[in-house]
């Protein structure tokens, strides 16, 4: 939880990893070059006070990720999105099982999602029926980039695709996250291209497509493609950043979600553990579209960030959310409750 005069903030993360990139989990130098894209965005896009040597980035312990992400980042809950990258990685990058070892030790921090490839055919579907069942999954991360074997991407479109959302619908996985953002070494550029996105939005409308770093650099063919389809959602994985780097730019994405989508369909993903989330709900929190940008784009009201920063996932997956931070509910200034003053500085106290 965050506070901030006078008003409290409900923070679910929705898009953490729990990665091994060491050199020995490397299986070639597509998985090094992949480590250190990673890093690189890291070191480009972070305050100078928040970065990381490349050792400390490779991997991070148990104990390092509660303290990032709890108990001095504010988070309330995180989603636990994997990836697995298996041609890169001996053991995978970044798996449900990797995530969910730590989840079960702290289930009431974390969220577990799952994930499937079509081209793994029919006993793919078999795997994904023992995932959902082994980790009672609300959620599904995909990558169409990765490679797998001659392979180099495929289509949400793709019929086998199609199998697997179909799959997702009979076990009850509603949210279907996507990445569609900035390429990655060595993946290729055009596997993220977001035109399949309108394909199975409308082809299935029960699900929630969750299109994590808004499609950057296509933000505007997502804009487009998200103002039709009321089931589709943007995840500011990567976005959020450049509210430090580049906060006129950052300004320009959020007008623009703001403009085409609404403000009950953005969620708040650190992408832990390229950023730490701390500095970016401050930063968030802190942050008003610049003046000479608001006859275009509005302002941001405390309810638009409340909603952003939290409601919005917990309503997709279904988590409580205390009285008190939920939209709508009235701030009261800190210095006319003593109570409210005394919780809101523990909440402020890293």
């Amino acid at each position: 939880m965050y506070a901030k005069d006078g008003a409290e903030y409900f923070i679910v993360d929705s898009h953490v990893h729990f990665w091994d990139g060491t050199p020995a989990n490397q299986a070639n130098r597509y998985g090094e070059g992949f480590l250190n894209c990673f890093y690189d965005y890291h070191r480009n896009l972070s305050p100078e006070s928040e970065l990381w040597t490349l050792e400390q980035f490779q991997k991070q312990t148990e104990d390092k990720v509660l303290h990032d992400l709890f108990e001095v980042g504010y988070v309330d809950k995180a989603i636990m999105q994997p990836t697995y990258l298996t041609d890169f990685f001996v053991n995978g990058f970044n798996t449900t099982e990797q995530d969910g070892a730590l989840a079960e030790k702290h289930p009431d921090k974390f969220i577990v999602n799952g994930a499937w490839d079509p081209r793994d055919g029919e006993p793919g579907l078999a795997a994904l029926e023992q995932l959902a069942e082994r980790w009672q999954l609300k959620g599904i991360k995909l990558y169409t980039a990765e490679w797998k074997g001659e392979s180099k991407g495929w289509k949400l479109s793709d019929p086998w695709s199609y199998r697997y959302l179909e799959k997702c619908q009979e076990l009850g996985i509603r949210n279907i996250h996507v990445h569609k953002g900035p390429t990655i070494y060595p993946l290729n550029r055009d596997a993220f291209d977001v035109a399949d996105v309108d394909d199975v939005a409308t082809a299935f409308p029960d699900l929630n497509f969750i299109i994590e770093h808004v499609g950057l650099p296509r933000l505007e063919d997502f804009c487009w493609i998200a103002t039709q389809e009321p089931n589709v959602y943007g995840g500011l994985a990567v976005a959020m950043p450049f509210i430090h780097s580049r906060p006129r730019y950052f300004a320009q994405i959020i007008g623009e979600l703001l403009y085409w989508l609404d403000e009950t369909r953005i969620t708040f993903a650190s992408d832990y553990a390229i950023w730490t989330p701390k500095w970016l709900v401050e930063k968030f929190v802190d942050f008003q579209i610049p003046e000479d940008m608001q006859g275009e784009y509005g302002t941001l009201t405390t309810d638009i960030k409340r909603k952003v920063l939290g409601l919005n996932a917990a309503a997709l997956y279904d988590i409580e959310v205390p009285a008190g931070m939920r939209a709508g509910e009235p701030e009261v200034p800190a210095s006319r409750d003593p109570i409210a003053a005394e919780r809101n500085e523990g909440a402020m106290t890293p």
